[in-house]
């Protein structure tokens, strides 16, 4: 994949898969049971969108156990993350990560999109998580600024799908992930507003 980090970086992703491991066992954060499956399917598949992305403020939207956001901003220090989720067992792993971790490039929000206001301007928004473009572009354009990037990270693009982006924001581009490990398709799709 071609990725530079640091022994510092390497330390912290292997921290932050030793807390997902023990914490997954109690608070089911990931459906993946296999540690060993964590490093394909969790951290090198948020790592395979490092070439496409750029940028100081970034939210991951529905992050979830962190992913893609935590894995990015481990990789890209000198940029800030919001991880939001409104699921609170989520996000209290999440805190634990940041302080054990010693983050200071994470702010964990505990909300709903819907209720959340950034204190900055989000120059791009991920995730792997929302259920259509449709429905991320939708909960996510009140936050965003007509600069704003939206990165969704998919198994696959449907026509149908395509269909559901509001005629205000446009796919700029769609990119093919190669992940290390993991057999299935991914697909990195960045969308702007028109």
């Amino acid at each position: 994949m071609n990725l530079c980090l640091t022994d510092d970086q390497l330390a912290k992703i292997l921290g932050y898969l030793a807390l997902l491991s023990r914490w997954n066992t109690a608070y089911n954060l990931t459906a993946v049971r296999n540690p060993k499956e964590h490093v394909s399917r969790h951290i090198l598949d948020s790592l395979s969108v490092l070439p496409f992305i750029a940028g100081k403020h970034f939210l991951d939207v529905g992050t979830g156990a962190g992913l893609p956001g935590l894995p990015l901003a481990i990789s890209m220090p000198e940029s800030f993350w919001f991880l939001l989720d409104s699921n609170g067992k989520r996000t209290r792993f999440l805190t634990q990560c940041v302080i054990e971790l010693k983050l200071n490039n994470i702010e964990v929000i505990n909300a709903r999109i819907e209720n959340w206001t950034p204190p900055v301007e989000i120059d791009g928004i991920i995730s792997r998580a929302f259920s259509s473009l449709g429905s991320m572009l939708e909960s996510c354009d009140r936050i965003a600024t007509p600069e704003t990037l939206f990165f969704a990270m998919k198994a696959g693009l449907e026509e149908e799908e395509q269909l559901s982006v509001p005629k205000r924001f446009s796919i700029s581009q769609s990119h093919r992930l190669n992940v290390p490990g993991n057999e299935a398709q991914r697909q990195l799709v960045i969308i702007k507003h028109s």
